[in-house]
């Protein structure tokens, strides 16, 4: 009687065997997703961390919409222009890109990999080149929102942009290859707390003395040269030479950001550590 029972439960026609449902009908499906669904699926979870970060909203929101509004509206530069907002909207664009792909990733990225975080997704079946880019997707993803909203505020304060929007596309580009590069560089080098610091300390002079509020001509000329060689100071002066004065293409702070961009990317992919 019980062997009975026991064949038919094995041999019959209930899940485990060919009747009704079919073989492998509740089987699971073992092996990886498609290396296109790993990156889209790690890209949106990046991308609501990011969002979800108050202070990353602080440096990527926040802080760029109240220099805009404030430095437009209240007269304490002497910006050389007719309208402040037109000289303030493109290094604030470009203040934008630094605090997203440099500061907000080089923090993040250097308490992932405190934490163990980035050691656990290096062994996951996303290849470590598909979670970088991952981190760049979402990085662009985040860009992007910035410069709508910076963008509708900047039309707001009465700018009129000049130029082509498509020769804007490989400056932005080429400035957040630039500062990636060196955001990933200083979170895969440095401890995480010497990055929080460094990180915002590099904001804070970048944000001074890279032409995005003050422009470099209030400088002396021996500071002025060296300074103008830096990326934020190529990318404001670049989306400046578009936006404000119509330029077609600024070769010279393209050539500036794609060295920074060369140098940056190859020193993070020889010198990251990942725990």
């Amino acid at each position: 009687m019980s062997t009975s029972t026991r064949g038919t439960g094995t041999s019959g026609t209930g899940t485990s065997g060919t009747g009704t449902h079919g073989t492998g009908t509740y089987a699971p499906a073992p092996g990886a997703a498609p290396l296109a669904r790993m990156i889209a699926a790690q890209t949106a979870f990046e991308t609501k961390l990011l969002l979800r970060n108050g202070e990353q909203l602080l440096l990527t929101v926040i802080i760029p919409s109240l220099l805009l509004v404030l430095f437009s509206t209240v007269d304490i530069i002497d910006t050389g222009a007719d309208r402040a907002v037109d000289f303030l909207a493109p290094g604030v664009l470009a203040l934008a890109v630094m605090s997203t792909a440099f500061t907000g990733q080089a923090i993040a990225t250097g308490f992932e990999r405190r934490y163990g975080v980035l050691k656990r997704l290096a062994v996951s079946p996303l290849p470590r080149w598909g979670l970088m880019t991952a981190k760049s997707l979402s990085v662009l993803v985040t860009e992007v929102l910035q410069i709508v909203l910076l963008t509708v505020i900047a039309f707001g304060l009465g700018w009129s942009p000049e130029g082509s929007p498509f020769a804007v596309l490989p400056l932005l580009v080429l400035g957040t290859a630039a500062f990636s590069g060196l955001g990933l560089l200083m979170a895969g080098t440095l401890r995480a707390e010497a990055t929080l610091a460094a990180a915002n300390l590099v904001f804070l002079l970048l944000l001074v003395g890279g032409g995005v509020i003050v422009p470099l001509d209030e400088f002396p000329d021996a500071a002025r040269s060296v300074l103008g060689l830096l990326p934020i100071s190529a990318l404001s002066d670049g989306l400046r030479e578009v936006l404000q004065h119509g330029a077609a293409l600024p070769w010279g702070d393209l050539g500036i950001l794609a060295v920074w961009a060369a140098l940056g990317l190859g020193a993070a992919g020889a010198f990251f550590r990942w725990e």
